[in-house]
């Protein structure tokens, strides 16, 4: 769950860091603002993280970040981690490799929805044939005993009109299940944006 939370809302955090920061807010302002709400498990750890810098439990917030990379489950929250890291003990240009991460993540997200729709280009098709065709080929099946009469019998041999109620059924069962379980792929395969 926090690898979901961490991957949906990275992208804004990134964002927002970039906005705040290239209007003049320092970095641990900046962090506070994103600790406040709206960024899921981020505003948590943010949160927390100023909680502890402001009651002076901590080491100091270089120590706090790389406490921070080691709970991180996702590669552009690690990648922000350590850019805050580096800007913190180095002096980085912090703004211009936030750009940059947030174009690379978002070339990322465009590539995973594209693959997510391209995954999916056959499902409506295919639930539109199962759905429909199937319950019409089940209906002729159960219409056989009746359109052939007894020519049924010299074809098929004996045909019992339960048995073929129970055909029918069980196709119709069998053809919902299949629709249910393409449905369920379609589902899993979200990619979670």
């Amino acid at each position: 769950m926090r690898k979901l939370d961490e991957q949906r809302e990275i992208l804004y955090v990134i964002r927002t860091l970039d906005v705040l920061m290239s209007s003049g807010v320092g970095l641990e302002a900046a962090l506070h603002t994103i600790g406040t709400g709206g960024y899921g498990i981020i505003s948590e750890d943010f949160s927390s993280m100023m909680d502890r810098l402001r009651k002076g439990s901590s080491r100091g917030l270089a120590q706090e970040l790389k406490a921070m990379l080691k709970k991180s489950e996702t590669e552009g929250y690690r990648r922000l981690l350590n850019t805050m890291y580096s800007n913190v003990t180095q002096n980085t240009d912090i703004v211009e490799t936030l750009r940059k991460q947030g174009v690379r993540m978002e070339n990322d997200r465009t590539e995973a929805v594209k693959k997510y729709i391209e995954e999916l280009g056959a499902v409506p098709e295919t639930l539109l044939s199962i759905g429909m065709i199937g319950p019409i080929i089940l209906a002729i099946v159960g219409l056989v005993p009746q359109l052939l009469g007894d020519g049924a019998e010299a074809i098929v041999g004996s045909i019992d009109q339960g048995m073929i109620n129970s055909v029918v059924k069980g196709g119709l069962v069998f053809t919902l299940l299949g629709m249910m379980m393409i449905g369920l792929k379609a589902h899993t395969k979200d990619p979670g944006l």
